[in-house]
């Protein structure tokens, strides 16, 4: 249940923020919990079909080097091979409807689409939201959320698909799709329950990562540890916290996290 701003964004480069609001830069939205009514979906909702990857060039809009937000510096990726990331995603809905998206579209909550910082506009992204273990393949076209600690804002169609309409946000994979490679939509997996952690960071040297996990553990947070590389197979010590149940006790760690002066805290996996 959450409602869109809109939020204009300058950019890097040749582009001033007075052209930005004249159409070089678009806009991001993020949803903000509330409590109306949904909006009513369409008729035989759930058979609307989630969109066929496929090449496309990249927008001419929506794409700079680097944009800046709320005094931060977001630099979009070159490419979206590879990305692979998990965390929070929120949703927006009719407040955006048929408004402008960075690339230069016009916002339709009833299509499969989301935003993100980062990914080259436009991308196919395949989202599972990890406590039901439903997935849906969305085509990332514009920027945001520009709220701390969200990775990706869906439409609302793709947030009903997922089953958040309701509680706003989800703990989720994003994973790009390359276009005519497999889309499968994760439908066989299981959602993984609290087998997430948040890392704190990993470091080369032993001695670095205990002295994080000293301070994390004087600060009050006993369940930090440090993955040793011997578990991993790699090279890295790696200090998480967790595990995490839901986005609340996410944001909570996080914001704590960040008063510690770890703000760059990110979920993984075991």
């Amino acid at each position: 249940m959450t409602s869109a701003r809109r939020a204009h964004f300058a950019l890097g480069g040749a582009c001033l923020l007075s052209i930005a609001l004249a159409g070089c830069a678009t806009t991001a939205r993020r949803a903000t919990t509330g409590t109306p009514a949904l909006p009513a979906l369409p008729a035989h909702w759930q058979a609307i079909p989630n969109p066929v990857p496929h090449y496309l060039p990249p927008a001419p809009h929506g794409n700079p080097p680097f944009y800046d937000v709320n005094g931060r510096r977001y630099y979009v990726l070159a490419s979206a091979a590879g990305y692979h990331e998990i965390g929070v995603a929120s949703w927006y809905g009719a407040h955006s409807q048929g408004k402008h998206t960075a690339d230069g579209d016009r916002y339709d909550m009833y299509a499969m689409t989301a935003a993100n910082k980062v990914l080259p506009l436009p991308t196919y992204v395949r989202v599972t939201d990890l406590s039901n273990g439903r997935s849906v393949i969305v085509k990332v076209d514009d920027r945001g959320p520009f709220v701390a600690h969200r990775l990706i804002d869906l439409s609302y169609l793709a947030a009903a698909k997922l089953g958040m309409l309701g509680t706003g946000t989800a703990l989720v994979d994003v994973q790009a799709i390359t276009p005519g490679s497999p889309a499968r939509l994760a439908s066989a997996m299981q959602p993984i329950g609290a087998f997430l952690y948040v890392q704190v960071g990993a470091f080369a040297v032993p001695a670095n990562a205990e002295r994080v996990l000293t301070r994390l553990q004087a600060a009050g947070l006993s369940d930090a540890f440090i993955l040793s590389p011997a578990v991993t197979g790699g090279t890295l010590y790696r200090v998480r916290v967790g595990p995490i149940h839901h986005v609340a006790q996410f944001d909570a760690l996080a914001a704590r996290l960040t008063a510690l002066g770890y703000p760059g805290a990110v979920l993984v996996k075991p």
